[in-house]
């Protein structure tokens, strides 16, 4: 499958490779160099069968929408550490053997989107935004951006920017259904609204590239999602909205970021942080709500190898070199996590490394550019 998705991208580089180097220069600082993560809980949704068609419209009127729990709701992108965002955020899902479903309603007293052009930077106004890592791996993963107007940004990630990846912007989600219902008035800044939602459809053909087996997931899979909402403090002034200007640094207040499951850091390309999105064979309301998603043996041992990564980037800021030795690597990750959960195995040299853990007849292993996989599962 990777081999399929790369040629795949270097089909798109002659087109892209200018935009993902600007856009690869535009994270730099606030990704590669980020915090690790605060450990976390990733949330989880259960994803069920719709029980009939849905008409892509963004007013979720539909008795599979109705028969579905919405998500927690959004909190800021660094978790406790910030106060709880001022306006309500929530997603739902959906699925059938066509596409993926996403719902998100979106509170908001001043709707305003003007970027009427598609794979323009959607984020520099307010947005909502899906992150799609079908095989958990945190390479070739999707992002899509949209605003109130249903203008969108569709691109691939061949990494996150931070292992020095950069956005593939001719990357297309062909075959998209989308929908955006406003519960007041766009763009007018003399009445206050109530909401925005956004109803989307992705095409099974489309985000299987990235998949396992290069396959639409059956129930019982889950994948790695996230969602983000982008919100800038506005005022009305001369007859539009703008934003507004911080008199003590003569520049825009910066955005808030609200997402469903936090990163503990400004930095949303942290596809190891994100939640699960569980399928079920199950028709929407056939079960109760609540039903929790247990996380797998895997999944522990995948963030076990994800720490030791952190502790090696850790090294390579600050020395210029990773730690080739397994006991330098144990003492140096000790200072912020137990190494003792599992046996690991290291090599490599200054520039790369390679680190597994065996379980049973499972060998997972991470190298240096963060891709984490089951060696047994190419």
């Amino acid at each position: 499958m990777k081999i399929a998705v790369v040629d795949n991208i270097q089909k798109c580089l002659g087109k892209t490779l200018y935009f993902g180097l600007i856009l690869g220069i535009f994270f730099f600082s606030q990704s590669v160099l980020a915090q690790t993560p605060q450990d976390s809980n990733p949330e989880s949704y259960w994803c069920y069968k719709t029980k009939g068609s849905l008409n892509i419209d963004g007013k979720l009127d539909e008795s599979s929408w109705q028969d579905v729990e919405w998500s927690k709701a959004f909190v800021d992108i660094e978790g406790d550490k910030k106060p709880k965002p001022y306006f309500e955020t929530k997603v739902k899902m959906l699925w059938d053997d066509e596409y993926l479903y996403i719902a998100a309603q979106l509170e908001e007293t001043d709707v305003w989107a003007t970027y009427d052009k598609r794979d323009m930077v959607i984020f520099h106004e307010n947005d909502f935004e899906v992150f799609i890592d079908p095989d958990g791996d945190t390479h070739e993963y999707y992002e899509f951006e949209i605003n109130a107007l249903g203008t969108f940004w569709d691109l691939m990630l061949v990494k996150p920017y931070r292992d020095g990846g950069y956005g593939l912007n001719a990357w297309d989600v062909k075959g998209l259904k989308r929908g955006v219902f406003v519960d007041g008035t766009l763009n007018d800044g003399t009445d206050k609204d109530k909401s925005w939602t956004v109803e989307l459809a992705f095409p099974w053909e489309v985000l299987k590239e990235a998949a396992p087996k290069e396959s639409k997931p059956t129930a019982g899979d889950y994948w790695r999602i996230d969602f983000s909402r982008v919100h800038w403090r506005t005022e009305w002034k001369d007859g539009k909205y703008q934003k507004i200007i911080n008199p003590e640094t003569g520049k825009n207040y910066p955005e808030y970021n609200w997402v469903w499951s936090p990163q503990g850091v400004i930095a949303m390309h942290q596809p190891e942080t994100w939640g699960y999105l569980v399928f079920s064979s199950k028709e929407a309301g056939a079960e109760k709500a609540g039903k929790t998603f247990e996380i797998p043996e895997s999944e522990n041992i995948k963030m076990f190898l994800r720490k030791l990564y952190y502790a090696q980037k850790e090294s390579l800021n600050k020395k210029n070199k990773y730690i080739s030795d397994k006991k330098a690597l144990e003492t140096a990750a000790k200072k912020s996590f137990d190494t003792s959960a599992y046996n690991f195995t290291l090599s490599g040299g200054d520039s790369w490394f390679r680190i597994s853990v065996k379980n049973g007849d499972e060998s997972w292993i991470i190298r240096e550019d963060g891709r984490v996989w089951n060696e047994n599962q190419k």
